[in-house]
């Protein structure tokens, strides 16, 4: 069965390439190209694909507003954001929107159309990168610790795991392989996000949420 796919980006010459790896795979056929999300909309009602590719960053909608106004409709093909940004929090907007998938510009020609294939079979298709920042984030020993301060970031949860198990700044210089100012720097930032006075104070609230047991080294 052939695989009729749309795709979205704002530049002319990514879409050409991105159109002659999939019609070189088999089984895959590029049946519309749009250049935002509104085209996209409109491309996608009146083809009716089985998989939309879509980039995250356009002119006008963007992807990740094509990508709720898709998945509100019933019976929507499945969109895989196929995007230059491999930052968490393009990730997670992306899936919060929706999307079934999450791939890189430098992805292959044959990572690509299996990822295409994946999505029309009802399977998710996600960049391995993705996929291993998901795992570390979601499915570790500290990860519903982790959300319990959502605006610390990923070298601040880890000195904060430290301090939980009371480890001294120069024990998390040696175990973070950070030097000594720089411990100091983020351990004066995490008590001033956690709004505490001293580093046993933020402990405390670190162990409260399940910070403590985990391993960093």
């Amino acid at each position: 069965m052939t695989v009729r796919v749309v795709v979205a980006d704002d530049h002319p010459m990514f879409r050409f390439g991105l159109r002659a790896v999939l019609e070189q795979a088999d089984g895959i056929e590029v049946v519309g190209e749009a250049t935002d999300g509104t085209s996209l909309l409109a491309l996608v009602a009146r083809e009716a694909p089985d998989v939309v590719l879509t980039d995250l960053t356009m002119d006008g909608m963007d992807g990740v507003l094509a990508i709720q106004a898709l998945a509100r409709q019933p019976g929507a093909p499945p969109v895989i954001a196929l995007t230059m940004h491999s930052d968490d929090a393009h990730v997670r907007a992306a899936l919060r929107a929706g999307a079934r998938g999450y791939l890189l510009k430098g992805s292959t020609g044959s990572a690509i159309a299996a990822a295409v294939r994946s999505a029309a079979s009802g399977q998710d298709a996600f960049d391995p990168s993705v996929t291993r920042r998901m795992v570390a984030a979601y499915a570790g020993p500290d990860a519903c610790a982790r959300t319990a301060f959502p605006d610390l970031t990923p070298r601040e949860h880890d000195v904060l795991e430290l301090v939980a198990q009371g480890c001294a700044n120069r024990e998390i210089a040696r175990r973070l392989n950070l030097a000594d100012k720089t411990v100091r720097n983020v351990t004066s930032s995490l008590l001033a996000k956690l709004n505490v006075p001293d580093r046993t104070a933020a402990a405390i609230r670190a162990r409260e949420a399940g910070y403590g047991s985990g391993r960093t080294e």
